[in-house]
């Protein structure tokens, strides 16, 4: 099945199943503006317990916050938001549709690697075990060729970035090629910038209202209380922030589902260190963040680095952690040495010394940050995208079955009487008010019991318990496994313990840490 096709069934599916729906959707929806449902809901709370605890829990040097979304203005001149928060678009004069410059440049690149992954793909299948990868890619002709094409591209692309040279973005696209996905042709406009932020005032009367924006980032509200945690929390360098909150950006080329929306939720942590020592913490928290990912069992081959061709003009270093969507691999987290651009800035622009005073050292200096931002929604859908399956069973039936981490699946556990007469449906309901207060349960006894684990495969709950006519003679139920299809004898009373031990997100963060 084309990855296209793969990509509309789990859009189609989060809808179905209650985990993402249009907002506004009976006045004809909201564009790039998405509502979680009540299965939705429940998996975003436990990613972000994941993400919480696996800072907070694993890291005794790491505190979190929750900052205000209203900020002073000043703060937004400070990060340089106000004058540099831009988007360079293109235009298709033919589709009328709008494109940003650097996402097309990247497309035609990514396209170019999988020409090259499909050279390789049929080499390896044509020479088998004596396949040498790596000799392949520098000896045969077509994938030189294309590896050539790419190499100049992407040298030119790179430069246009760090240089800010609109005018070259428009020739890369111009002189590659690209068409508008829609249209099909390559009739553009000059690139412009676009400045992403959301402006609203504050105050009662026009005359005394001051202009104010919605934040586009939680990161600014961490370093302007970066003085109030250290002082209260008696925190040393090196230490860390962490927060979970809402931003919102005025994406002009909103798509993709919820990969790209307009409001949107962050994980941040903003980790001071000494100066000199930021490169070294770099590389800890980005090696500490890809094993957060991989942890969830989603499939390591899934993740990738991508090194930043354009570093912004505070940071040192940087490099995202992409996931393989249906879409291709598309960045779910950025880990990024920013320097002490940071508080230097809201020194400057409040007039108050943000520094600390390292009693090692006997000095005063401005921390250096380094900063892993990870956006929920973006780990909601790959999550979602690594757990989608469709399988044909034996019986010559088919299912859609979400493999979700147990530890992150939205409901836990079903308690499916057998038949709802004999008295099963009570003992069932007895058992769901014995669990209910551990764990997410749900209930149901309409339709045959292969109706009803379809219904929760759908939804990824990892564990069914079904009350059956033996169960009111020894007191045992049956536990069926999500993806296996197993099932096994367990007696009522050991339910509790049996379920904690494996839906509990405590495997997870043992994972990280082994």
């Amino acid at each position: 099945m084309a990855q296209e096709d793969v990509f509309k069934k789990i859009i189609s599916h989060c809808k179905e199943y209650g985990f993402v729906f249009p907002s506004s959707e009976i006045y004809d929806g909201l564009g790039a503006v998405y509502d979680y449902g009540q299965c939705g809901v429940e998996l975003k709370n436990n990613i972000k317990r994941y993400w919480w605890d696996a800072m907070t829990l694993l890291n005794e040097n790491v505190v979190g916050i929750d900052s205000a979304i209203f900020m002073h203005p000043t703060i937004w001149k400070a990060s340089g938001h106000v004058d540099a928060f831009n988007d360079p678009l293109i235009d298709n004069k033919d589709s009328k549709k709008r494109y940003r410059a650097d996402v097309l440049i990247e497309e035609h690149l990514a396209g170019i690697d999988d020409k090259i992954a499909r050279e390789v793909e049929k080499a390896s299948r044509r020479f088998g075990a004596s396949f040498d990868e790596e000799q392949f890619r520098t000896t045969n002709p077509r994938v030189m060729e294309y590896q050539a094409k790419r190499d100049e591209v992407h040298s030119r692309f790179a430069k246009a970035l760090n240089d800010n040279n609109l005018e070259e973005l428009r020739q890369i696209i111009i002189d590659t090629e690209i068409v508008c996905p829609v249209s099909g042709t390559r009739n553009w406009t000059e690139v412009r910038q676009f400045n992403l932020m959301f402006s609203t005032e504050m105050g009662s009367t026009a005359d005394g209202s001051t202009r104010i924006y919605l934040r586009p980032e939680t990161a600014q509200g961490i370093f302007v209380n970066f003085l109030n945690v250290q002082k209260s929390g008696r925190m040393k360098v090196p230490f860390g922030i962490a927060q979970i909150g809402k931003a919102f950006r005025n994406e002009i080329v909103a798509r993709q589902f919820i990969f790209r929306m307009r409001e949107f939720e962050q994980m941040e942590m903003q980790f001071f260190v000494r100066p000199g020592e930021e490169i070294e913490w770099f590389r800890k928290w980005k090696d500490a963040r890809l094993r957060w990912h991989k942890a969830m069992g989603l499939g390591d081959a899934k993740y990738r680095y991508h090194d930043h061709d354009k570093l912004a003009h505070y940071a040192n270093a940087a490099t995202d952690i992409e996931f393989e969507m249906p879409f291709g691999f598309k960045e779910v987290e950025g880990i990024h040495s920013r320097t002490d651009f940071d508080l230097s800035q809201h020194e400057k622009y409040s007039g108050k010394k943000i520094q600390y005073f390292d009693t090692e050292l006997g000095q005063s200096y401005t921390p250096y940050v380094i900063e892993t931002s990870i956006g929920v929604d973006r780990v909601f859908l790959s999550i979602l995208s690594g757990a989608y399956s469709e399988e044909q069973l034996e019986n010559g039936e088919s299912r859609v079955v979400l493999k979700l981490p147990a530890e992150l699946a939205p409901v836990k556990l079903a308690v499916l009487p057998l038949v709802k007469k004999d008295g099963l449906a009570e003992k069932a309901e007895e058992i769901m008010n014995m669990l209910r207060f551990d764990f997410r349960c749900r209930y149901d006894e309409k339709d045959s019991i292969g109706k009803r684990y379809r219904r929760q495969d759908a939804i990824g709950t990892p564990y069914c318990i079904t009350v059956d006519h033996e169960t009111l003679q020894n007191d045992t139920v049956t536990i069926r496994h999500r993806d296996s299809m197993a099932q096994e004898r367990v007696p009522v009373t050991e339910l509790n313990s049996i379920i904690s031990e494996k839906v509990n997100i405590k495997n997870l963060l043992k994972k990280i840490i082994n």
